[in-house]
């Protein structure tokens, strides 16, 4: 594993940890600013539990799987959290909502998708390759 990848995949998960922790337990500080977003997005409030924190919270457990020896799951964890923050984004877009919350999403879209191009699973060995 490259410790480009290692440090990404760790701040990727710590990054999503204490966001789908701050959801779940509706953290008053983030609440402040992610009550009146959820409310432009109509999107209840009782959907911080899931589908807002517990996929955060379980792609931030998948990563930290992956950096442990497990790297489909860490590999399958990055592509969920792509594919969840690209919906978080649509769901900003559509209602024209550019709350912090937005361009947070961008930040942790951009952590997912480094993540996923950094992973070693993924590389292709063409050393190996190049005997074949």
């Amino acid at each position: 594993m490259s410790t480009a990848y290692v440090v990404t995949a760790a701040v990727t998960a710590a990054a999503n940890t204490l966001s789908g922790v701050a959801a779940i337990t509706r953290f008053a500080p983030v609440m402040r600013t992610l009550r009146p977003a959820l409310q432009k997005a109509g999107v209840p409030e009782s959907w911080l539990v899931f589908p807002i924190g517990i996929p955060k919270a379980a792609g931030a457990l998948g990563l930290a799987l992956g950096l442990l020896g497990v790297p489909l799951i860490g590999t399958a964890a990055a592509a969920g959290l792509i594919l969840y923050f690209v919906c978080a984004l649509y769901t900003h877009l559509r209602v024209y909502d550019f709350a912090p919350q937005f361009y947070l999403a961008i930040v942790f879209l951009g952590l997912a998708v480094a993540t996923l191009a950094l992973d070693p699973t993924l590389v292709l060995n063409t050393a190996n390759s190049a005997t074949l």
